[in-house]
């Protein structure tokens, strides 16, 4: 997944809240944690654009950046059905999670915003197979296949999280549904996976047919990705 849209609220006495939307699914439950959250915001002059890579990024095999790339497409908004939109925020984020051995296993992640939706891509280079999640992820999951790869789709809620500016209490609470696909790194489904998660701005349910048109035409371009 890591994954963050944000809208303004209305004031209440003077004092200007923020919501934030994040989703909690992810790799196993969204065992991850934020990192250094690098992106650009959009402007007059156009969509937003993904960040540079840094020294630390590049000795990656696949980074944040590289993620927000193949994920900030120029037809990223006619794959999620609202063509007439642009990204407004692109950015991505480097995380990790320890295993129950102790192994530290990384999980960059980018996120790119329309005004309708919001999508996440998140890699996560683990040993567990993709098939061997399913039962996890609730009774509500679906094993699938995508492009000849092990898959599993599955819903989650969003998080809801507001931000008083004047410092006052933080609030938090369900939001709305977010969809999730995850897809075993190669066809064997010998360990990792990429994850997309999908979630709209109005809390409405995503449409299902935009979260896989836009698996099948980003997950090739990822480094990592071993077709079919």
């Amino acid at each position: 997944m890591t994954d963050v849209s944000v809208a303004e609220k209305g004031h209440n006495a003077g004092v200007q809240a923020v919501a934030a939307v994040l989703a909690v699914g992810g790799a196993f439950g969204g065992l991850w944690a934020l990192g250094n959250v690098q992106g650009n915001t959009t402007s007059a002059k156009g969509p937003a654009a993904c960040s540079h890579d840094d020294d630390r990024q590049v000795s990656r095999r696949v980074s944040a950046h590289r993620l927000c790339t193949a994920l900030n497409r120029p037809d990223l908004p006619v794959l999620l059905g609202a063509p007439q939109e642009e990204a407004r925020t692109a950015y991505g984020s480097e995380s990790s999670f320890s295993g129950a051995d102790g192994s530290k296993v990384a999980m960059p992640s980018a996120e790119v915003d329309t005004k309708t939706y919001s999508v996440q891509l998140t890699a996560s280079d683990d040993r567990y197979p993709v098939s061997e999640t399913a039962s996890l992820m609730g009774t509500g999951a679906e094993k699938r296949t995508l492009l000849g790869h092990p898959a599993v789709l599955y819903s989650d809620h969003t998080i809801a999280i507001r931000f008083r500016l004047d410092g006052g209490r933080t609030e938090s609470g369900t939001g709305g549904i977010a969809r999730h696909l995850m897809v075993a790194l190669d066809p064997e489904d010998g360990g990792g996976s990429f994850e997309l998660a999908l979630w709209r701005q109005d809390d409405g349910t995503p449409d299902d047919a935009a979260l896989l048109r836009v698996a099948e035409q980003v997950l090739p371009t990822v480094p990592g990705w071993k077709a079919g």
